[in-house]
């Protein structure tokens, strides 16, 4: 069964009142109801809040990284390990094709019901798995295969043993690899991408969002734990941060918004995987379209544009 949120209560009951017409064969009354449900969802999805937008981010239903995989790739392969300690399940790497393009998906993975959100960590990467995301990314570079990277974790692992195992090296070792990877590199936000939990796989030649994503340093609740000390003014932080697709591409801080149905993409994943999977596309051609050195410059470019102030 579908889950709505708050905000989704009309249309939850437009929907359900549809349904109870097409068990009656009432046609002309599900077609009235029809209009009035393209309105609502209109009408609501136009004006969300950015905290709205945080919770269709998190939304329960909406497609992972590996609904993805399966909507997108065929002939697909997953690679396991990191050849160092372990294979770390909040990270899934898959080799296959999307469309004609042969492609490395690298991509965080939070699991539904207990048991698989458990095996996956609720999507928090430990090293070993920020380890496997490189060694699947340099094989990639070494048989010139583009790389596209998913994002969606509240934020790296933050446990003892990955500490131990030295958390913030095996992200600052990506960040530092994949600036320098010599293959076209797409990295999208399909959720919540999560402080260095999400940078990590973030440095690409590309920086997308799908529309109901979010992008942060620290999450809202985190946020308003330590500037006010009260969890009530959650959507506060959420306003303040800034963390929406929208005021993150106004910021030149991503390169472009995906637009996923309007009504999310927890409603239509078939919809927002081929929107998905276009932006990709797209952004693979124009990359090989530049020469390597060409390509590298302008990633160059791109990333040390950030934090770019005027007076």
């Amino acid at each position: 069964m579908a889950t709505y949120l708050g905000f989704e209560q009309k249309i939850k009951q437009i929907q359900e009142d549809i349904i109870s017409a097409e068990v009656r064969h009432d046609e002309h009354a599900a077609e009235i109801l029809q209009k009035d449900l393209e309105k609502e969802v209109k009408k609501t999805y136009s004006n969300l809040s950015p905290f709205q937008e945080l919770q269709l981010a998190r939304h329960q239903d909406r497609p992972y990284t590996i609904d993805y995989v399966n909507l997108l790739m065929t002939d697909k392969y997953e690679i396991h390990g990191d050849r160092h300690f372990a294979d770390d399940q909040a990270i899934v790497c898959y080799l296959g094709y999307i469309g004609t393009q042969r492609t490395m998906l690298i991509g965080e993975q939070k699991g539904r019901g207990t048991k698989n959100k458990l095996q996956r960590n609720f999507g928090m990467p430990n090293p070993e798995g920020y380890r496997k995301a490189l060694r699947c990314a340099k094989m990639a570079e070494k048989f010139g295969i583009p790389v596209l990277m998913l994002i969606d974790t509240p934020g790296a692992y933050p446990g003892l043993g990955a500490e131990e195992r030295n958390q913030s090296e095996a992200i600052a070792r990506n960040l530092l690899e994949l600036s320098e990877l010599d293959t076209p590199t797409v990295s999208i936000v399909i959720g919540e991408g999560g402080s260095g939990g999400a940078l990590a796989i973030g440095v690409a030649d590309r920086l997308a969002m799908m529309r109901y994503s979010v992008f942060s340093v620290i999450s809202p609740e985190g946020c308003s734990a330590i500037l006010w000390n009260d969890p009530t003014k959650v959507e506060t932080a959420t306003k303040a941060l800034k963390i929406t697709s929208a005021d993150l591409l106004e910021l030149d801080l991503v390169d472009a918004v995906i637009d996923e149905p309007l009504i999310g993409a927890h409603r239509d994943k078939e919809g927002a995987a081929k929107a998905l999977g276009d932006y990709f596309l797209n952004s693979v051609e124009e990359l090989y379209a530049m020469s390597s050195e060409e390509r590298m410059q302008k990633r160059y470019e791109r990333l040390t544009s950030h934090g770019e102030y005027t007076e």
